[in-house]
């Protein structure tokens, strides 16, 4: 009998809804953000969980290293449709 913990495989939107709440309290910056965001990828997400953090991407592709207030508010959105499964 064992005692471990059952270890399956963690969700992609889980991941990703790590990785937000990481660059929210200032764990990761955008680029590491971005980098961590497209090794989990958007195949295993529903239509609107993918939109957003397709748009997410394409912000931080074009945002200043340290640039934060205009991706808060669509870090905030990505991480809605990933908690509501859209």
């Amino acid at each position: 009998m064992s005692t471990s913990p059952d270890q399956r495989p963690e969700r992609p939107d889980d991941q990703l809804v790590t990785l937000l709440s990481h660059w929210l309290t200032r764990q990761l910056g955008n680029d590491e953000l971005r980098s961590a965001m497209e090794k989990v990828g958007t195949d295993d997400l529903a239509p609107g969980q993918r939109e957003a953090v397709d748009e997410l991407l394409s912000e931080l592709r074009t945002a200043l290293p340290g640039e934060r207030g205009c991706l808060e508010m669509v870090v905030r959105e990505t991480l809605e449709a990933l908690a509501y499964g859209d």
